[in-house]
């Protein structure tokens, strides 16, 4: 497996797991929840291509540590940024500044990083914000749809998980082009 240059920081609800199906307990922690259609798939696919993903969610971690142990997607991360621990909610610059430093990155490395989410006033504007590549997951009915804001606009809009890995592949392309040696030509 070659590793890839971009990095991958992906939202949860209605990004892989259907919101919709959530089944809470009494304390409101989530025990199960469906996927949406092929986002089990694509988030393999995704690490196993060779890219660093950190999972950048707004819930309770045992939520999460519920819905990815049932469908086997935990060790599919390589950071797990979760609001309950950061103590804010996306859009915050915290829940951001914090997986940089889980994965030991710098300002620099904001160019090769991607945010993928379904809720622009959340997802989009925080990634924007920050000078991360957004990606809109367009795939919810549940939450915005009209660019409300500026900042709420995404750079790239995918309707399916699985429209995530022909994007990925070609922004690592044009990553791997930009760092590319230039050659001169002989005088």
């Amino acid at each position: 497996m070659t590793t890839k240059r971009l990095i991958v920081f992906c939202d949860s609800g209605d990004t892989l797991v259907d919101e919709s199906t959530e089944i809470r307990d009494e304390r409101g922690v989530v025990v199960s929840a469906r996927l949406i259609p092929g986002a089990g798939e694509t988030l393999r696919a995704i690490h196993e291509a060779g890219y660093t993903v950190a999972m950048v969610v707004d819930g309770e971690t045992e939520s999460f540590r519920n819905v990815y142990a049932m469908h086997g997607l935990d060790r599919y991360a390589d950071a797990w940024i979760i609001s309950e621990e950061v103590g804010q909610q996306k859009p915050a610059p915290v829940m951001f500044e914090t997986a940089y430093r889980k994965l030991g990155l710098t300002e620099a490395d904001k160019s090769r990083i991607v945010m993928v989410g379904n809720n622009l006033k959340k997802d989009i504007a925080g990634a924007n914000r920050q000078g991360l590549t957004s990606v809109w997951l367009d795939w919810s009915p549940r939450y915005f749809h009209t660019f409300e804001e500026p900042d709420w606009i995404p750079d790239y809009t995918v309707k399916t998980p699985a429209e995530l890995i022909p994007l990925l592949q070609a922004l690592e392309d044009k990553i791997n082009l930009c760092q590319a040696p230039q050659l001169t030509q002989p005088q």
